[in-house]
């Protein structure tokens, strides 16, 4: 009869049992609950779709990002690409949305999506556009990606929205120009508020801030005493704007000097308008 064994070797045996199935069981333990098992690439797109509608907008990422994991090369995998852009857009997760458009014009620069890629690009910069009071890096970036989408794809619907958006931005750093203008104005340091108002005379023509620009540089030069400069500002004011607010100011401003409004030729105002 072989002996029985011993109580060491009984705890030898019990402890390589226990370790094997503390094996198996860490394995099974360790697989990621969240992982999306491999699905068709159809199948996993629709549950993208189902989830961007019902807006769980984590729930769209993940899969609009499973298809190119487990289907790179498939003929929906660029869809899946730029409606995972769409689905971060939509969630207000622009910096991931830009990320995602980039990713998607590297690898698909020639894609019939791509006219609507950078014109989704542009609207998560314009939509991040903050008050005037303060920073507008935003702002520059928006319009710098609006103009592309304006230059790449010209006649397009995507280019038309653009241009209008092009227009608002600009009147908007013009009214960050204006706005510290103002401040220095307030604060009777006479060039530095001329150089702002400029400024928007200068490089921003088309906007509604002009007329109120050119009564602005006609208080500051006025308080300077540069009387041609002033009177200048108040011609070229009441030549464009006749009707506005801002050129019977400019007027009524420029009589209690005893002046009127004069368009002297040598004026920086004579050659921009």
């Amino acid at each position: 009869m072989r002996p029985l064994p011993g109580l060491a070797a009984l705890a030898l045996i019990g402890g390589l049992l226990c370790a094997g199935l503390a094996g198996c069981s860490s394995t099974s333990d360790t697989k990621d609950p969240n992982q999306i098992p491999d699905e068709p690439a159809e199948a996993l797109y629709n549950q993208g779709m189902a989830a961007l509608q019902a807006r769980n907008i984590s729930d769209a990422t993940k899969f609009f990002e499973e298809v190119e994991k487990q289907h790179p090369y498939s003929a929906i995998a660029p869809q899946a690409e730029i409606m995972d852009a769409y689905a971060y857009y939509r969630g207000n997760r622009y910096d991931e949305a830009v990320s995602a458009i980039d990713h998607f014009l590297d690898l698909h620069p020639g894609n019939k999506d791509a006219a609507y890629a950078y014109y989704l690009k542009a609207l998560c910069y314009y939509e991040q556009i903050q008050d005037v009071r303060r920073d507008q890096k935003t702002t520059q970036q928006a319009l710098a990606a609006l103009q592309e989408v304006v230059d790449r794809f010209p006649g397009t619907a995507y280019a038309r929205d653009a241009a209008l958006k092009i227009d608002l931005s600009r009147d908007h750093l013009a009214g960050k120009e204006m706005d510290i203008g103002r401040w220095y104005e307030n604060r009777q340091e006479w060039l530095a508020a001329i150089n702002r108002f400029r400024t928007v005379v200068e490089k921003y023509q088309t906007t509604t801030h002009v007329p109120e620009a050119l009564a602005r540089l006609t208080e500051c030069y006025l308080a300077l005493g540069v009387t041609d400069e002033a009177q200048t500002a108040a011609a070229v004011l009441g030549y464009n704007y006749p009707g506005s607010s801002w050129y019977q100011a400019s007027y009524d401003l420029l009589k209690e000097k005893n002046l009127k409004p004069e368009k002297k030729s040598g004026s920086w105002l004579s050659d921009v308008f």
